[in-house]
């Protein structure tokens, strides 16, 4: 397949990692298109869920197979703010750092007649996927931003290090990674505002941002 991939230079490199060798990538930082985006069989936007208005760039592409990296934004929210005026084939998928290379793509639907579309280009792709319902958090983000959130609280209690905490997750529940790990490498500035959009959507106190970590991510 041909795609084409928008984000940094850190979303090309997993992108490259998980669909490189099969598949023909282009990669591009910004939305000066040296090539048409409808030579392409999908598009993979990484950044328009940390910035809908982006979204305008594509209105002109009608029935454009375009993913958007969406943990932050429900896929419904982003057609709304542009009046559902929707040129591209709309899918959510979670792009986030570490999450894309997975052996299970966790993609979402703006439409369920897409449903044929996206069961097609996935299997062109050579993923394994799994449809989640379309909202904010979409359901790893979400349950991996509230162990982080939860693993601050214990810090900020003084129960256990952040170091004893990642060991401990690590072998009682053979994580692959601790706590604070993830957060590293997912980015504490994209924790706190995951953590932020789930309980702006939900007003859940679960999702309730620690002291400890909105300090982090001021000090980030």
């Amino acid at each position: 397949m041909k795609i084409l991939v928008i984000g940094t230079e850190r979303d090309f490199n997993e992108f490259e990692k998980k669909f490189g060798l099969d598949h023909e990538l282009t990669f591009n930082s910004d939305y000066q298109f040296e090539v048409d985006p409808t030579d392409f069989d999908a598009v993979f936007d990484l950044y328009i869920g940390d910035d809908p208005d982006l979204f305008s760039n594509y209105q002109a592409f009608e029935d454009l197979p375009l993913f958007v990296n969406v943990p932050k934004i429900s896929l419904a929210e982003l057609a709304y703010f542009q009046d559902n005026n929707v040129g591209p084939r709309l899918f959510g998928f979670n792009g986030l750092p570490t999450f894309l290379d997975r052996s299970v793509l966790e993609v979402s639907l703006l439409n369920s007649e897409d449903q044929e579309l996206l069961e097609s280009i996935c299997t062109n792709l050579k993923t394994e996927y799994q449809i989640v319902e379309d909202r904010v958090g979409m359901v790893t983000p979400r349950i991996i931003c509230m162990i982080i959130n939860e693993a601050f609280y214990t810090v900020q209690e003084g129960t256990a290090t952040k170091e004893d905490i990642d060991l401990g997750m690590k072998l009682g529940t053979n994580y692959p990674l601790g706590p604070f790990e993830w957060a590293n490498k997912i980015g504490i500035q994209n924790v706190y505002e995951l953590l932020e959009s789930f309980y702006d959507d939900t007003k859940e106190e679960r999702y309730k941002i620690c002291p400890a970590l909105k300090k982090a991510y001021l000090k980030a």
